[in-house]
């Protein structure tokens, strides 16, 4: 771990031995780390913070360029290890999450340049500054660009940061910290701590010496996170299950080609996965007939350093056994299974998914209720745009919609009318760009806040006003 400008082992001793995914081998080991460890760090971050404010936008921002230098020289590393430490292919996924990883850390540079008052030799009346200590608690989806997105402009806006990675993705988590450290930022400006997050995670929450809190990752994870975190500034990033609505003037080609995009990307893996399909009776059943052809070819389950491989195994067991359980309940209650259902053979973990198409999923089924993160397309036929909306607005999530449609006019007024954060028109669930506000819905457990460039900013900075009597 790295804590106050030093790698450590936990207080403790312990260490947790990382298994491959891929290969059910071992590839490394991390400290377990204790809440004693999250309460050293937070202690280094406090310490370290007032100096790492006084410094300039433009010094701040010239350490986030050497952090985006040095992850460019180790791309090769970086992404090696995120094969064996999550299971993304390496050629379809890792060096694509590596490049984006480049481009937060520059992306932070070059808002904290503009952000408003935080130029240390110079002051308006009104002005953005620093919270303080910001708490980072990070998934293992996405071990790289979930942590940059937060940890990035975290410390580009004049904050110090503690980060709780993901226990699962630890190892390409600490390559990452690796990298950080590399580019010298000031001692406990920059601080990590390996761990179970029921102890390290909660630790960062809830320890008085953290002033916001960055947090991805699950519903129930955020809630708990929100609940320990009561009254300091909050961006919570957490679930959907992303309908991606097909209507009956679509171009069925490109929603076939988006709906692989959208179910199968890191396997299904992802917040923005498409995980409810809408479909208009009139192209239903073409649709399926192209996508049952389209994922055929185009979906390769193997071995992720093969350079034909383009999807490869699951993360965990846990995710594993809730793509068993959701699948078994939707044929249970009478869907049908198109493609795939079940765990691949032959490969060295049984984390091994095949791409899963199930049609006549109905709303009382788990598939179509609950966030499954897994290689699933669940198709509903549905007869009308207005019947889509209303299975929207019936979800518990509102992170992202996608919808498919020739007619401008008619897609952006269903955009316009989703309970959704984001809404792309013609483009996959599984489509963002970095820079631009990304979060969920009022009112919905997708969380709250925007990430995504010097939007993240707002919620780890505050306005402070000062008011100069010339008398």
């Amino acid at each position: 771990m790295y804590v106050g400008g030093a790698w450590v082992e936990s207080e403790a001793g312990g260490r947790t031995e990382a298994t491959s995914p891929a290969t059910g081998e071992t590839i490394g080991s991390v400290p377990e780390g204790t809440r004693e460890d999250a309460r050293r760090a937070i202690a280094a971050a406090n310490a370290a913070q007032r100096e790492w404010a006084g410094r300039s936008a433009f010094e701040r921002a010239a350490a986030m360029e050497r952090v985006a230098g040095i992850i460019e020289e180790r791309r090769d590393e970086l992404a090696h290890t995120l094969t064996l430490d999550q299971g993304k292919p390496l050629h379809a996924e890792s060096y694509a999450e590596v490049d984006e990883l480049v481009e937060y850390w520059r992306m932070a540079a070059g808002d904290a340049r503009r952000l408003e008052g935080l130029d240390a030799s110079k002051r308006v009346l009104a002005y953005r500054v620093p919270r303080g200590v910001v708490g980072v608690i990070t998934p293992w989806n996405w071990p790289y660009t979930m942590a940059a997105e937060v940890v990035a402009p975290a410390l580009a806006s004049g904050n110090t940061v503690v980060w709780g990675p993901a226990s699962s993705t630890s190892v390409c988590s600490v390559k990452l910290a690796e990298c950080v450290v590399d580019a010298e930022l000031p001692a406990g400006v920059f601080n990590v701590v390996t761990g179970p997050g029921s102890v390290v995670g909660d630790e960062i929450a809830a320890n008085e010496g953290t002033h916001a809190i960055g947090f991805v990752g699950s519903v129930a994870t955020g809630y708990r996170v929100a609940e320990r975190a009561a009254g300091k500034a909050l961006l919570l990033e957490m679930g959907g299950n992303g309908p991606l609505v097909v209507l009956d003037d679509a171009d069925l080609d490109a929603a076939v080609e988006a709906t692989l995009a959208a179910a199968f990307l890191c396997a299904g893996q992802s917040c923005t996965a498409g995980e409810r399909f809408l479909v208009h009776e009139d192209v239903h059943d073409e649709y399926v007939e192209k996508l049952t052809s389209a994922v055929s070819r185009a979906v390769r389950l193997g071995d992720p350093f093969a350079d034909e491989t383009t999807m490869g195994p699951l993360n965990n067991e846990g995710t594993a056994a809730k793509m068993d359980s959701h699948v078994g309940d939707a044929i249970e209650r009478g869907a049908t299974l198109v493609g795939g259902g079940a765990r691949a053979q032959g490969f060295p973990t049984e984390l091994y998914y095949e791409a899963t198409v199930l049609d006549g999923v109905t709303d009382e089924m788990e598939v179509a209720t609950e966030e499954t993160f897994g290689p699933i397309v669940p198709i509903t036929t549905i007869r009308s745009e207005d019947e889509a909306l209303a299975l929207i607005d019936s979800s518990p999530f509102g992170l992202l919609t996608a919808v498919f449609t020739r007619d401008l006019r008619r897609g952006l007024r269903f955009a316009e009318a989703a309970r959704a954060g984001w809404v792309n028109v013609n483009e996959s669930t599984n489509y963002w760009e970095s820079h631009l506000p990304f979060g969920g819905r009022a009112g919905s457990q997708s969380g709250i806040g925007r990430v995504g460039g010097r939007f993240s900013m707002e919620t780890f900075t505050e306005l402070k006003t000062v008011v100069v009597n010339l008398g």
